[in-house]
């Protein structure tokens, strides 16, 4: 049984692992929250045992797979895999509405602090879609969406900010979303984003053999798949 403060390996060898995150835990020190210890890179150097890198970050908001490297030279080879977009990284959401078309790509450049515009490249794809009969003004149903995401480019909040922009916010989302529906997903006792990276596909760089890694979905998926009908993937 896992220790409260260690995380799923979902795999490890002796150059790299992929731990699943939790929503809510941040992938180190920040300014955004100063007085905040308990991090991810913190947990992954105790729970491991020695020093550790992180090649890429998610959001603290978002959960899912994330890379760990053993030593800066796979944490160079693994960035610079992230960098040359080497590795397909695959995401799930729900999100506000409908997607019309249900399929396609948002290609729309994003601002990056200090570097300003940078290009910015998501594809998409609806899953299952649902309809409740909630009234949510001006509207008098509700309708949400399960989409695939998959970012060619990592910037900030990419995910969340191109699908505000496309004007089908993820839920949950406080930052980029919609209020109301926010409201109407924690009246059903779920209090996250709703946003996952559920897999990665890359070359190990050491073994060059593929690999795939998946870190499954927390509860809070299955009970909104299940208060709309919809089974996961």
């Amino acid at each position: 049984m896992l220790r409260e403060a260690e995380l799923p390996v979902l795999y490890a060898d002796e150059w790299l692992a992929a731990v699943a995150k939790p929503c809510g835990l941040l992938a180190h020190r920040s300014l955004i929250a100063p007085g905040e210890n308990d991090v991810l890179l913190t947990r992954l150097r105790a729970q491991f045992g020695r020093r550790v890198f992180l090649p890429h970050r998610l959001d603290r908001a978002t959960s899912g797979v994330v890379l760990v490297a053993f030593g800066e030279e796979m944490a160079r080879a693994l960035g610079r895999d992230f960098a040359e977009r080497r590795v397909e990284k695959r995401y799930l959401a729900f999100v506000r509405g409908w997607f019309e078309p249900p399929e396609g790509a948002i290609d729309r450049p994003l601002e990056v602090p200090g570097r300003g515009l940078r290009p910015a490249l998501t594809h998409y794809r609806t899953l299952a879609q649902a309809e409740l009969p909630i009234p949510t003004p001006p509207h008098p149903t509700t309708r949400w969406s399960l989409v695939e995401a998959r970012p060619e480019t990592g910037r900030y909040h990419q995910i969340r900010r191109h699908f505000k922009h496309a004007n089908h916010p993820v839920l949950g989302d406080t930052t980029h979303g919609d209020a109301r529906h926010n409201r109407l997903l924690r009246s059903f006792g779920i209090q996250r984003l709703m946003l996952h990276a559920l897999s990665l596909d890359f070359v190990h760089p050491a073994t060059g053999e593929p690999l795939r890694l998946d870190a499954p979905l927390d509860e809070s998926w299955f009970a909104l798949a299940e208060r709309l009908g919809l089974r996961l993937p």
